[in-house]
């Protein structure tokens, strides 16, 4: 099976935001459940994911491999149109959710528009301006959406 190719994750520096828009051949209802659901954001996204039910305010942990624990909470909510999470990416900062730092943290957005033929998510995460090297971070994170979201297409499309 072919995946669908999409574009890649865009920096704006003036702005302190990266932003991607791509295109996944899956419904609405599976793209949601893909970026809301413990067990689903595990298959693309950190190597394990412990979240609260989603609510405003509901927290959790994104364990990648190789670095900290970080902490994820939920920042906005629209079901099943729009999530934003806000997550800390202090090296060494606690893993515990109620400690996500507004002060060094950024939030992304996923929103979701169905199309005839799947959905089109659209992610943009800002505040890199409050990180101790806004640019870098940038980079970092533009590179990690690229490889991140063309999973999240995999893992949905191919049904690994």
């Amino acid at each position: 099976m072919t995946m669908t190719a999409n574009p890649s994750t865009v920096v704006d520096p003036g702005g302190y935001s990266v932003r991607r828009t791509i295109s996944i051949a899956a419904p609405l209802e599976r793209v949601w459940a893909a970026i809301t659901q413990a067990e689903h954001i595990a298959r693309w996204f950190p190597q394990r994911a412990e979240l609260e039910p989603v609510a405003v305010g509901a927290g959790g942990v994104l364990h990648f491999d190789g670095y900290d624990d970080l902490p994820i909470a939920v920042e906005e909510l629209d079901e099943p149109r729009m999530i934003a999470y806000r997550w800390s990416n202090s090296v060494g900062e606690s893993a515990d959710p109620a400690r996500v730092d507004p002060a060094h943290s950024t939030v992304f957005r996923f929103t979701l528009q169905p199309f005839d033929g799947g959905t089109q998510l659209t992610v943009v995460e800002t505040g890199f301006d409050t990180l101790a090297d806004p640019a870098a971070s940038m980079e970092d994170h533009r590179s990690g959406w690229d490889s991140e979201l063309d999973e999240l297409v995999a893992y949905l499309e191919g049904g690994s």
